[in-house]
């Protein structure tokens, strides 16, 4: 309740009402419970109860991201990483992670249906990819040079992006039609800036191993910008063919 009037009063309201804001107001919602009940949000701890002996359908506690990042998967590790996350099980969503996050499979039918219905765009969703591709290319590349505990350097790019919440990002959320850029151009830029800011989070950040959430916050509010710049390129590309005439 307190999540969904943040997300009303100061996601949408303050702004304008519905249509005005700059930011996506789920995922302020998200940063707002993230930062105001970080250890209630986190997960890493079992929430089961120990007073009785009956099973339980489901419990929290680390993530596929959470163990790479701490460097369950490194070295002797590595192969039980795989056989427990490998590429397989985190297409089709056989793996511990949160809800609706875990199985690409199913959100890339999600993504077909926005594109096909016209409610997302496609540019920002294969930007977005291409993006989170071209920058776990680079921490492959790093990682075979440095010495490092953390996995994510070296977990194969197709497989990084199959973890955590990052297709769930591209896809529902970074393409918003309110808060997302609108110009052709702007939308190639902003979701590939996406990627690259979601992997490059992820990996590098101390507080916790996932960065999709704040690099779609952080485009919110550069799309504008974003849009500006490709107008005002276009403008002057204009009256540059102009004056050759």
């Amino acid at each position: 309740a307190t999540a969904v009037a943040f997300a009303v009063v100061i996601g949408k309201e303050v702004f304008g009402g519905t249509g005005m804001n700059i930011l996506n107001p789920a995922l302020t919602a998200r940063a707002f419970l993230y930062f105001a009940y970080p250890t209630e949000l986190s997960g890493d701890k079992v929430w089961v109860s120990l007073n009785d002996k009956i099973p339980v359908d489901g419990y929290s506690g680390a993530t596929a991201l959470s163990d790479a990042y701490n460097g369950i998967g490194t070295a002797d590790l590595a192969g039980s990483f795989h056989d427990n996350f490998s590429l397989f099980k985190s297409f089709i969503g056989t793996i511990p992670g949160s809800v609706s996050e875990t199985s690409a499979l199913l959100i890339l039918i999600g993504a077909a249906y926005l594109i096909i219905s016209g409610i997302g765009s496609w540019r920002i969703i294969i930007s977005g990819i291409l993006g989170g591709l071209f920058m776990s290319q680079v921490f492959n590349y790093f990682g075979e040079s440095i010495e490092t505990t953390n996995y994510l350097f070296n977990i194969d790019p197709f497989h990084q992006i199959c973890l955590g919440g990052f297709l769930f990002g591209v896809v529902f959320m970074a393409t918003d039609p309110v808060s997302a850029a609108q110009t052709t151009t702007g939308k190639w830029i902003y979701g590939f800036l996406i990627g690259i800011l979601g992997i490059l989070i992820r990996v590098v950040n101390p507080a916790y191993p996932e960065g999709i959430m704040m690099a779609i916050l952080f485009m919110n509010v550069m799309a504008p910008l974003i849009d500006h710049y490709v107008v005002s390129a276009n403008i002057n590309r204009r009256m540059k063919r102009l004056k050759t005439t």
